[in-house]
């Protein structure tokens, strides 16, 4: 099901990847934030002890997970790509749906440990796709400028 985004910026290109890079980093620096939010939570949870295991480990996960899925789910962008004017969406140019970003989502993990393999591949590849791109059927494109009124 293909549903248009609410705004009229269009896409010029695919991301380049040092703009994706640079966005994925303001975006760690925001997920990192998250995670030390709920980590003072569930230390406050625990009385004041530390808090480690598979259930906390699997909440900073999920959270990881909801909040790339929120907002590419949305507006196709996180706050880092709104900072560098891209957006993800599917191959037609819509908005992805909840399980296009699962899969993005658990599949940037091993672009990611493996050097950054699925990232680079990017560099080779005439469609600039990652391998998250390919696989969930998504594309992160560079958008137009806001022209200043």
């Amino acid at each position: 099901m293909h549903i248009p985004f609410s705004n009229n910026r269009t896409a010029i290109r695919p991301a380049p990847l040092v703009r994706r890079l640079l966005a994925m980093l303001y975006d760690s620096l925001l997920v990192i934030a998250l995670w030390m939010v709920l980590g003072g939570i569930a230390v406050a949870i625990n009385h004041g002890e530390a808090v480690e295991g598979p259930l906390f480990n699997s909440v900073l996960f999920v959270s990881c997970y909801l909040f790339f899925a929120y907002f590419w789910t949305r507006s196709g962008q996180t706050l880092g790509m709104m900072a560098w004017n891209l957006r993800v969406e599917t191959t037609a140019g819509g908005r992805i749906n909840w399980t296009q970003a699962l899969i993005r989502f658990l599949v940037a993990i091993p672009s990611l440990l493996l050097l950054g393999a699925g990232y680079w591949w990017i560099l080779l590849n005439d469609e600039k796709l990652s391998w998250n791109d390919r696989i969930s059927d998504t594309r992160v494109v560079q958008l137009e400028k806001l022209k200043k009124t």
